[in-house]
């Protein structure tokens, strides 16, 4: 169990402080909750559900308010998730983890931040920053990483670029859900149904919503641009498939006549009189030639080759 009390930074207490020193932060095991949960005398309908959690949501209760996060590991977005529940009243908040995410993320508050004004308010928005701290950066490099595929399709290298775009996707995907849920969570927030915030510190709130928001449009541009690529893929992909027809196509076109003169004069018919004549080989073998270069400065003025 960990314990802290909103002062100019999160200063560690006593957990019979909790209640009667001012508003705090406390952090237990889904155990320790079960077995604390009367210190913090919250009036809870909805029982944090620390079992089994899906998404990042706000409830409201009567005189508390419970939800869940669940947060997209960044360096696996598609594979890893942390997941943790929290309550909440105007004293102020319990995050119930095991995963140990919420205590990393407290931890850095405590080693980065200082407030003239300390709030509860304060303290979530910061917290809720640090789920996001690393996404925009991560975003720059997709689109980095995009363009130098678009790129490598461009100049015909061949790699695993559809592979790599469609990961890409899926990142994508799972943080654009993220930022939504986050969305609805703050939205909730803000609502402020129960009145534990004070009405000048929701602004807070609000500034996260739009970071939110940007955040989401970004991803939503994002998945475009995967698409795009993709695009280009299948259409460079088409390209050279056209090439590859075209060049099949004037082979044959170069060949039918020489098909056909090889079928004529492979007919042997007793009073052809080429079979007879001192330089019909020599004259054969003159005109398929004659039909192969004419074929050939056909194609290329047509810019078939």
């Amino acid at each position: 169990m960990q314990f802290y009390l909103l002062k100019e930074t999160l200063v560690s207490c006593a957990p019979e402080e909790v209640r009667s020193a001012g508003q705090y932060v406390a952090l237990l095991t889904p155990a320790e909750w079960q077995s604390e949960r009367a210190r913090f005398d919250m009036g809870i309908e909805l029982e944090p559900d620390t079992g089994d959690i899906h998404n990042t949501k706000a409830e409201v209760n009567y005189d508390s308010l419970t939800g869940t996060f669940q947060i997209p590991d960044r360096a696996n977005l598609t594979e890893r998730d942390d997941k943790f529940a929290f309550a909440l009243d105007e004293k102020g908040v319990v995050f119930i983890d095991e995963s140990g995410r919420a205590g990393e993320m407290i931890d850095a508050i405590r080693r980065t931040k200082r407030w003239r004004e300390p709030s509860l308010e304060r303290f979530l928005y910061d917290f809720l920053e640090q789920i996001v701290s690393r996404d925009l950066p991560i975003m720059e490099g997709y689109e980095s990483e995009l363009d130098a595929i678009e790129d490598a399709i461009l100049s015909g290298e061949e790699r695993d670029n559809l592979i790599r775009v469609n990961e890409i996707r899926s990142a994508v995907r799972e943080l654009r859900v993220h930022y939504e849920q986050l969305i609805d969570m703050t939205q909730e927030l803000e609502e402020n149904e129960n009145g534990f915030f004070r009405e000048e510190n929701l602004r807070y709130l609000h500034l996260f919503m739009n970071r939110m928001q940007r955040l989401h449009d970004a991803a939503a541009s994002l998945r475009d641009h995967t698409m795009q690529v993709r695009d280009l893929y299948h259409g460079q992909l088409e390209v050279r498939q056209n090439h590859t027809m075209t060049l099949l196509t004037v082979v044959t076109t170069i060949f039918m006549p020489l098909t056909l003169i090889a079928g004529w004069y492979g007919m042997n018919f007793r009073y052809m009189p080429e079979l007879e004549w001192r330089w019909g080989y020599v004259a054969v073998i003159v005109l398929s030639v004659v039909i192969v270069a004419v074929s050939l400065i056909f194609f290329k003025k047509k810019k078939w080759l």
